[in-house]
């Protein structure tokens, strides 16, 4: 991830880890969500309330309950962000590993 979607993939696969008890992959393999338009990370200022661009799994359901609350709502076909990750547990001490399938790469350590 990279850009000013790195803070927003990072929030989203930290979410799923804290928030909804997943495992590494399966936090990272989950659909995004990308806002773009508005305010940005390193400080330029934003012309409106930009918009919401959603991955093809977010049902339509979802896009239009957002859409209801006001939010912008792009078409795309893509895809946001690239993810590996590894999840340290104490007692006992063990290691879990993810990789999206969204791009290239593995997650590894030593």
């Amino acid at each position: 991830m990279g850009g000013d979607f790195q803070p927003q993939g990072h929030v989203q696969v930290l979410m799923n880890l804290l928030d909804y008890g997943m495992s590494p992959q399966q936090a990272g393999e989950q659909p995004r969500v990308q806002h773009s338009g508005g305010s940005t990370p390193q400080g330029q200022q934003g012309r409106g309330p930009g918009t919401v661009a959603c991955e093809p799994l977010i049902p339509d359901e979802t896009r239009q309950r957002l859409a209801d609350m006001g939010h912008n709502i792009a078409k795309t076909d893509g895809v946001f962000g690239g993810y590996q990750g590894i999840w340290r547990e104490e007692r006992p001490r063990r290691y879990f590993g993810g990789s999206d399938p969204r791009k290239d790469g593995c997650a590894m350590g030593y």
